[in-house]
């Protein structure tokens, strides 16, 4: 099966964008990742689609709502552990347009929704900068 745009964004994200070029802690990787792992299990379990067929033309802001509700009612996390994943999910987004600007106007995320998106409190932390 061919790699989606998403898989492979997102493996460069987590290996070789955070500790390569933000130098960010392994703690924060580890987040991270535990994010998008989360992610793709309720994309599994809730929409109905496999992993290894996400694309960023699956992905939809709507998606990404429920997996932020998700997390809160049926996972019970904090409402900071929520934003620490959309954190995540926020700086994932940034990486992914910068690194797949082709695919912008062909995701099934609006400019209007992006940049919704992107209004979303960051709650990260700076880590690796000065």
């Amino acid at each position: 099966m061919k790699q989606t745009d998403f898989a492979r964004t997102l493996t460069l994200f987590l290996t070789d964008f955070l500790p390569g070029q933000r130098n960010v802690s392994p703690h924060t990787i580890a987040s991270y990742r535990d994010t998008f792992k989360q992610f793709l299990l309720f994309m599994q379990d809730k929409q109905q689609v496999r992993p290894e067929r996400i694309s960023f033309a699956t992905l939809t802001a709507p998606s990404i709502k429920d997996f932020l509700q998700w997390l809160e009612t049926s996972r019970q996390v904090s409402i900071s552990t929520r934003n620490q994943r959309l954190a995540a999910i926020h700086s994932f987004f940034r990486f992914a347009q910068a690194e797949n600007p082709e695919i912008l106007f062909e995701s099934h995320l609006t400019l209007d929704q992006l940049a919704c998106l992107f209004e979303q409190p960051d709650t990260s932390t700076k880590e690796g900068t000065s």
